[in-house]
């Protein structure tokens, strides 16, 4: 020993000996940082000893046990780890030379990460938002999977994946919980980055926690969800999960397609086409899907009013007492008082009427011109006289060029042969929404064939408002009592931009309206929604504000990452940047029973698809 180190050691003994080293338990993986200028609210930064760099990836729960004020935090990886020198700048010439040059030096280094708050942790388990920052040189320790799920809350019946960054860690969807799946969910994503795997993982376990699943195929891609997969891809995958192909039980999935039309699957067991009621469609959506002009919605309305006073007055509807005795036609009359058009069309009123009422409009504004009804009921005296009558009497508006334009567009509807055309010995009938509401069952409704997006629309806005209304009769009897518990229903919209785009809401508002009642009513009714699109861009602001759940997958444009960032609550910056990077089938998760969003790695599929995402 030198001199100096004896003088040294003499007066570290007159002072009363040296100071005692800080100690942190065996197993806490690092310790809090001081805070630096650019620190922000809700993040802390965490060093690692050499030895724990890797100990806390991305997306690792972590506790951090502020020293001094005994209190406990939770928080989750965010950013890094990162490796830095201890003794100099990692940018340092001496480390530029190294690495450009080569050589063996390896500084002496650590770790580092950002942690984000969480909450602070009670002692009864139980999180609150925190009101102070853990102290600094605080220990910081990593969950294991059990305390990790228990914290992140991301537990249910229905699997979608397994989160990155962790071991065995199921990201899950209760199915039972009200305030979850009816809260509406958005998937999006571009083409290739597996949004279709995971609506075809969502509906089989969905269908297995006994969910009422309809999907709206537009492509026809789900049609063989009876069949198991025989893509080798997913099968190696799914082996290496310990699972295997298996299609939905044969019972439980049924596929439905328009009369006329044809199916990408038509060898499935449970097959059926179905005829459209006119009926159902408010006069204000077909004016929006037609395109009309404001001189052709007026004699558009003028014929569809024309049309219900003649099929009041004629007794079509509602219908006289007797022809189907006081109880019936009372229930009939309350109906037609609580009629809203701007939900749904006058009951019994098919297209021929329509079409009959407006080729007679159109006649009687002509020059010489002649027309005969199609309907019996309109080709008697009594109607002949009363058609009169109520042209004169509501003043009808002229131009034989507009009634022309809307016959015109009426007769084209006509012409796809979709609507009012049950056949029974061919096996056409009219949906029977409440079938759909049958717990486990799954109904494919394949619209790939329908020929015009115009169809598409008001196939999708019938089958919405159906089945609502179905849903509101069920939630209505569990009310009563009369029956055990409402069906859970989800309905999975794919191809969503083609119905709820920004510039078709703008030219339909009355459409988007009816599906914004919808997605109301529906979170109090158990009732939910999932828009699925590869181009969130044209989905406006209105829709994904209907949803409180996202499935994001891969998306490479900067200004569509940006709007949603501004819409999807509770998302750290550190995710956002990773999801023009991620890899087919990897997902950003955000449900609103989570604690916080997770990346995960979204579930193979043991169905067969047609185009595999």
């Amino acid at each position: 020993m030198t001199i100096a180190q004896k003088e040294l050691a003499e007066e570290i003994t007159d002072i009363g000996g040296a100071y005692p080293a800080a100690t942190f338990p065996a197993d806490a993986i690092g310790s809090t940082m001081f805070d630096a200028p650019g620190s922000e609210d809700g993040t802390i930064t965490v060093l690692l000893p050499r030895d724990n760099v890797q100990k806390a990836p991305a997306q690792a729960m972590v506790r951090i046990k502020s020293r001094g004020d005994n209190r406990n935090y939770l928080g989750v990886v965010s950013a890094g780890p990162f490796a830095q020198p201890d003794t100099m700048r990692a940018d340092s010439a001496v480390m530029v030379a190294i690495g450009t040059r080569g050589g063996d030096y390896l500084p002496s280094f650590h770790g580092r990460i950002h942690v984000t708050l969480l909450g602070q942790e009670l002692d009864d388990g139980t999180l609150t938002p925190p009101r102070l920052r853990p102290l600094p040189h605080s220990p910081v320790f990593q969950l294991n999977e059990n305390e990790t799920a228990k914290a992140l809350k991301a537990e249910g019946d229905i699997a979608v994946g397994l989160a990155v960054g962790h071991e065995k860690l199921t990201v899950a969807i209760p199915s039972a919980a009200k305030s979850v799946l009816p809260r509406h969910t958005a998937i999006l994503g571009t083409t290739g980055s597996g949004k279709t795997t995971t609506v075809s993982g969502l509906v089989q376990q969905a269908q297995a926690a006994g969910v009422a699943v309809v999907l709206l195929d537009v492509e026809g891609e789900y049609t063989r969800l009876n069949e198991p997969t025989t893509d080798p891809r997913m099968v190696s995958t799914l082996a290496a999960n310990g699972k295997t192909p298996a299609g939905l039980p044969a019972d439980s999935m049924h596929l439905l397609h328009l009369v006329g039309r044809d199916t990408t699957n038509p060898k499935h067991p449970c097959l059926r086409p179905f005829s459209l009621q006119f009926a159902r469609l408010s006069p204000y959506v077909v004016i929006e899907m037609l395109g009309m002009n404001e001189a052709q919605s007026d004699r558009y309305l003028f014929a569809y009013d024309v049309t219900k006073t003649m099929m009041r007055r004629l007794g079509i509807f509602p219908q006289t007492k007797e022809k189907v005795g006081d109880a019936e036609a009372d229930k009939q009359e309350r109906i037609f008082n609580r009629l809203d058009e701007f939900e749904r069309g006058y009951p019994r009123m098919t297209l021929s009427f329509l079409l009959d009422v407006v080729g007679k409009c159109r006649a009687a504004v002509g020059k010489g011109e002649e027309f005969t009804c199609f309907n019996k009921e309109f080709k008697t005296p009594e109607a002949e006289r009363m058609f009169q009558e109520l042209i004169k009497s509501k003043e009808m508006p002229g131009v034989a060029s507009s009634w022309g334009k809307v016959n015109s567009l009426l007769r084209r509807l006509n012409r796809l042969k979709v609507f009012d055309r049950q056949h029974s010995d061919k096996g056409v009938k009219f949906l029977n929404y409440a079938d759909l509401l049958t717990p486990g069952r799954v109904s494919v409704i394949d619209l790939s064939d329908s020929g015009m997006s115009e169809l598409n629309n008001i196939a999708v806005a019938d089958v919405l408002r159906g089945i609502q209304e179905a849903q509101e009769k069920a939630y209505t009897a569990f009310e009563k009592e009369t029956r055990p518990e409402p069906p859970r229903v989800l309905i999975i919209v794919e191809e969503a931009h083609e119905f709820l785009s920004a510039e078709r809401i703008e030219k339909t508002p009355n459409l988007f309206n009816q599906v914004a009642r919808i997605a109301k009513r529906g979170r109090k009714r158990w009732l939910g929604l999932a828009f699925v699109t590869q181009l969130p861009q044209h989905l406006p602001r209105q829709v994904l504000g209907l949803c409180n759940n996202f499935i994001l997958h891969k998306l490479t444009d900067p200004q569509v990452v940006s709007t949603l960032a501004k819409t999807v609550p509770g998302i750290d910056p550190g995710l956002w940047a990773r999801l023009p990077a991620l890899a087919p089938g990897q997902a950003v998760v955000s449900f609103g029973h989570m604690t916080r969003p997770l990346l995960t790695a979204m579930n193979p599929t043991t169905c067969q698809l047609r185009m595999v995402d």
